[in-house]
């Protein structure tokens, strides 16, 4: 696990090149690490989803996944929380194996759920806890049970 930030953000602004290169480091090593660029078929440039994915390689992975300020598994507490509110059940899935990447254990995952209905409302709590219990259903079990059930009066 890579719970650390890199602190890779450029000095200078970057190229295109520079930037898509840092964005697709970065993801892959938050999101399958282990895994090497240009592992996955390409897709063909005409495709819709290229450009968004271009997008969110330099805005999203390199722009702000790159940034100092957070660390990885703060980051991920954050795109939880926000996912859980925008009711963004796909996106969710992913974010919730890239936490455990991050470092959050499943427990915390589901205190995140139970925290956002508080702000986000119950129905889009329920629907992150269902994404979030089949995403966690169809990974190995490397989080270990909890050796005691937290009572109300713990925080």
């Amino acid at each position: 696990m890579n719970t650390g930030n890199h602190k890779r953000s450029p000095a200078a602004p970057a190229d295109g090149a520079d930037l898509r290169a840092l964005g697709l480091e970065t993801m892959l090593s938050v999101a399958a690490p282990g895994r090497r660029p240009g592992a996955a078929t390409p897709l063909p440039p005409d495709s819709p989803d290229a450009a968004l994915i271009e997008i969110g390689h330099v805005s999203v992975w390199a722009m702000l996944w790159a940034r100092e300020g957070l660390g990885r598994r703060e980051r991920s507490l954050v795109t939880l929380g926000i996912l859980i509110a925008l009711g963004a059940e796909a996106e969710l899935a992913s974010h919730v194996r890239i936490a455990l990447n991050n470092g959050l254990t499943k427990p915390e995952i589901t205190e995140v759920i139970c925290h956002a209905a508080g702000y986000a409302g119950f129905p889009r709590s329920m629907a992150a806890a269902k994404v979030a219990r089949q995403t966690l259903d169809d990974l190995p079990d490397a989080t270990p049970p909890a050796k005691e059930a937290r009572t109300q009066g713990d925080s």
